[in-house]
């Protein structure tokens, strides 16, 4: 038999990034167990078009855990009550029959909320823009094994990958600091041998464009690992520093 859940939601509501925002509290019943937590916002949506109410904003695409669009706060964690997950794959399982959830926008001065629960996550398209890619014209694609690369160097480099670019680090950072995303797209290019050739330029440039966003800076509280959905590890951090301090010296 399937279980139903009834929640109270505590929705943020704010029609632009120059308007006044606040919570609106709603109802919802018979919330399957088993659905996720946007197909509960989608019920939550066809009910206030039911009732002639504008529905609730929020930002989402894949809902494979892929997109990192399904950016939200619940509950006070960035992607709600379960470890490694985006909120796309997050479960009703994981609330409890009356509970209240409240649920957010990202809050950091570099995300401005577009309108309800979505903000302009572009700053970090903007970082990439200034650095986060490789240039060069390597030509075809070459042999699998023409250019050596260590296992180990391979694997940091795939898991540096996995960052979706979702915000959730910048959301745990009490400080708002975009560390974690910057070192993650660093740390894949350098320990690559294609990455090499822009290694200083690429450091400076993203460096100083999440400066120039407003994000803040990182005091290694490790908020940003812990609430990743993809594991990133703070390890990128230290590497990135070290890529940066190396290429100031190169000045």
């Amino acid at each position: 038999m399937e279980n139903t859940i009834n929640l109270t939601l505590k929705v943020w509501r704010q029609n632009g990034p120059r308007e006044k925002g606040r919570f609106e509290t709603y109802k919802v019943s018979n919330i399957s167990t088993d659905s996720s937590f946007l197909e509960m916002m989608d019920i939550l949506n066809e009910q206030l078009i039911n009732e002639d109410k504008e529905p609730v904003a929020y930002d989402h695409d894949c809902r494979e855990g892929i997109c990192g669009m399904c950016s939200l706060y619940i509950n006070g964690r960035p992607h709600g009550p379960d470890d490694d997950v985006t909120t796309c794959q997050l479960h009703m399982r994981k609330f409890k029959d009356g509970q209240t959830v409240t649920i957010e926008p990202w809050r950091s001065a570099g995300f401005p909320v577009i309108k309800d629960l979505i903000v302009d996550r572009s700053a970090f398209d903007k970082i990439i823009a200034a650095g986060g890619y490789v240039s060069v014209n390597t030509g075809g694609v070459p042999d699998a094994n023409s250019i050596p690369i260590t296992k180990a160097n391979a694997d940091e480099a795939m898991d540096a990958a996995s960052c979706i670019g979702c915000g959730a680090c910048v959301a745990a950072c009490k400080n708002g600091s975009a560390m974690l995303f910057v070192s993650a797209k660093v740390s894949q290019l350098a320990l690559l041998p294609q990455g090499k050739a822009e290694a200083s330029r690429r450091a400076k440039n993203m460096v100083a464009r999440m400066d120039e966003l407003g994000f803040g800076n990182c005091t290694n509280t490790g908020a940003c690992e812990v609430e990743c959905p993809k594991g990133v590890s703070i390890a990128n951090i230290a590497r990135l520093n070290r890529e940066f301090l190396s290429a100031k010296l190169k000045d």
